[in-house]
């Protein structure tokens, strides 16, 4: 899913070479498309170097939007910890996101 809320980032040779170190799995273009799960990643595997490039592009605002709207299952306990703590000062965090399954229905 697409968030529009945020611009993805342009594909550019140097934006690629981020994408494949902080979601190795996909295809740069595909990884850039949804910020908010692009960002999601970065918040856990990202680099210091990899996060002043991602910082060029995203404001404070933006970084704290892609916290509070990530997908579950992506960034785990320590990584949700520290970015609470930098970018909302919030400790202890809230609690992290979490997978909902829709209702069974009985036939």
């Amino acid at each position: 899913m697409t968030h529009l809320s945020l611009p993805p980032l342009p594909l550019t040779p140097s934006n690629a070479d981020l994408s494949r170190r902080i979601i190795w799995f996909e295809q740069p273009a595909q990884a850039l498309a949804d910020p908010i799960r692009f960002l999601a990643y970065a918040f856990r595997y990202a680099d210091g170097a990899d996060l002043k490039t991602i910082q060029e592009a995203y404001n404070q605002n933006d970084l704290i939007y892609a916290l509070e709207n990530a997908p579950p299952g992506i960034i785990d306990a320590r990584s949700w910890a520290y970015w609470n703590l930098i970018l909302r000062d919030l400790s202890p965090p809230p609690p992290m996101p979490t997978r909902t399954f829709p209702e069974e229905t009985h036939i």
